[in-house]
């Protein structure tokens, strides 16, 4: 049997995996409310971040359910959190660290786009720019004209790889876990803000300032970061959702059932360890 390289696992899959084991083993009772975000990442001994993208996971697997303004709760079984219909992520990349990502790639290439981009390349860049707007002030999701802008940034660089490199990385973010976190922060304040801090990209472009137009790009890509990290349950939808109150189960005696975790329970996620592989 040929020996295979073992792939580290991400650390947002290894937070998911040991609270959906609790909540499998009862310690989350279905319907009960988890722990705030601050104490699940201290008695975890990780980040916000790595602990935001694991309940992300849990959301999209049908564990567990954001009521906004309360807090997350866990939800009954359904056929997609079970053994047999579970939800494959074991391929997908943290929404957080993609966003770090394309602060270090889209900063560079905003700064090449500035110093070599031609005329119609940037003319090209302010149409994606007035095309988010439009969508926006229509009501409809200016996603794909997002899209359009930052690829065509990456055009106006001249270099194929890096257009390449973009749109994969843009892409990563449609899908299952990047666009469970997206909806929750996805409101037309949010689409104007983006809009704006994209205008300082374009103007930066327009001026052929590199530096700045560096600056501004990797200033935008802070702001989401920052946006994405902000609580689940203080945000609301573009659309208000019309959320059923989750049914209790017959032993949990509060309505609530507000449930502070047993810290002996929950283990620090350990240190994550380069795997190496020997001869048999």
């Amino acid at each position: 049997m040929p020996i295979e390289a073992i792939e580290p696992q991400r650390l947002y899959r290894q937070i998911s995996d040991q609270l959906r084991k609790l909540i499998i083993d009862g310690e989350f009772p279905v319907g009960s409310r988890l722990p705030s975000e601050r104490d699940l990442s201290l008695q975890l001994g990780v980040s916000r971040p790595s602990l935001r993208e694991a309940l992300i996971a849990l959301e999209v697997e049908g564990y567990i359910e954001v009521h906004m303004g309360s807090g997350i709760y866990v939800c009954p079984l359904s056929p997609q959190s079970s053994a047999d219909g579970e939800i494959d992520l074991s391929t997908e990349e943290g929404p957080l660290e993609l966003i770090r990502a394309r602060a270090m790639l889209e900063g560079e290439v905003a700064y090449a786009a500035a110093k070599h981009g031609k005329k119609a390349q940037i003319d090209a860049i302010a149409a994606a720019l007035q095309q988010m707007i439009e969508h926006t002030n229509a009501g409809s999701n200016p996603l794909e004209a997002d899209r359009l802008f930052h690829i065509r940034v990456a055009e106006a660089t001249g270099n194929s790889v890096l257009v390449g490199l973009v749109t994969q990385l843009f892409d990563a973010r449609l899908g299952p876990l990047f666009k469970r976190l997206h909806s929750h922060f996805d409101t037309v304040e949010v689409w104007k803000d983006a809009i704006n801090e994209h205008a300082r990209v374009m103007k930066a472009l327009r001026a052929g300032d590199p530096e700045l137009a560096r600056a501004a790009m990797r200033r935008h890509m802070d702001i989401a970061f920052k946006r994405y990290s902000a609580s689940l349950v203080g945000q609301g939808g573009l659309v208000p959702k019309k959320t059923a109150p989750l049914k209790l189960a017959k032993a949990a005696k509060s309505k609530t059932a507000t449930l502070k975790a047993k810290p002996q329970k929950i283990a620090p996620v350990p240190a994550r360890k380069s795997a190496t592989t020997k001869r048999a």
